[in-house]
């Protein structure tokens, strides 16, 4: 369907869909690939056509990507108007805890089902996690998760009231602080310099919480892509998802590297001869 300024919703016709059960929660997902699972969670408003443009990367690098439906409209173009009522019903929704002191979204419990059952059926070492905004933290979260061993946190929004904050309780940090340090896992993570919705604040809590562990890497703002959707233009109004709205697909680019350091981290966890999911 065309839309707005002569762009197209994505029809997703290369992705099988199902409804996925986990502990009485259904929710739709989207597929593609083959190989080690990559669990690759929407952006604010939803699964847009640069969420999927990213899932095709993660498939063509060798794995099966797995989008899961959690708000918005899969496949739409991202309009203001239309992203801000999906960012309403998304802050006052009891899946999400949009804000400071809510703790960990109960959605994530559903996400760690989810990250169980596709390990068990595409085998190797582990799953892959990637989180983009709205979802960024919950990468980490999945870490809970034993199966999950390649998470990936890209420029965080929430609390979307504490810029030092962190979208968790202290009792699961603490647990996804001792899986971190008990396993050796690796948390890279990406935000533009001048993003105002994850900032250099909150980079600073997720080093303090992880040590080492934590790889934040900072792009400067004036590389993000000039002319993002209306969706990003409009409401986020800053540089802010760096391999998806914002990223400027040329050779040498620092969004496109961003994205190649990403498809290379999956490729060594998840494609690493002997790797195994630990405690496995």
């Amino acid at each position: 369907m065309s839309t707005a300024n002569g762009r197209h919703d994505d029809a997703m016709t290369d992705f099988s869909r199902r409804l996925v059960d986990v502990d009485g929660v259904v929710k739709t997902v989207h597929a593609a690939g083959s190989g080690p699972a990559v669990v690759l969670m929407p952006e604010m408003p939803g699964i847009s056509p640069d969420v999927l443009r990213l899932a095709r990367w993660v498939r063509d690098a060798g794995f099966t990507v797995h989008v899961p439906s959690l708000f918005g409209t899969d496949g739409a173009w991202p309009t203001a108007e239309g992203g801000r009522e999906v960012a309403r019903r998304a802050c006052v929704s009891a899946e999400f805890r949009a804000f400071a002191g809510g703790g960990t979204s109960p959605v994530t419990t559903w996400l760690c089902g989810l990250a169980r059952r596709v390990h068990a059926e595409c085998g190797g070492p582990g799953v892959g996690a990637i989180g983009l905004c709205f979802t960024g933290n919950f990468a980490l979260t999945m870490a809970m998760e034993p199966a999950v061993i390649a998470p990936v946190v890209n420029h965080p929004s929430l609390p979307l009231d504490d810029p030092a904050g962190l979208e968790i309780s202290d009792e699961d940090a603490r647990a996804v602080r001792d899986r971190v340090t008990r396993d050796g896992l690796k948390v890279p993570a990406y935000r533009f310099d001048n993003d105002r919705w994850c900032t250099g604040r909150r980079f600073a809590a997720y080093r303090a919480l992880l040590g080492d562990a934590f790889d934040g890497r900072v792009l400067p703002g004036g590389s993000a892509h000039p002319a993002p959707p209306p969706f990003f233009r409009d409401v986020v109004g800053t540089p802010h998802s760096v391999v998806t709205a914002h990223l400027v697909d040329e050779a040498g680019h620092p969004t496109r590297k961003a994205r190649d350091e990403i498809l290379g981290f999956l490729t060594e966890r998840l494609h690493r001869p002997g790797n195994a999911v630990p405690g496995k």
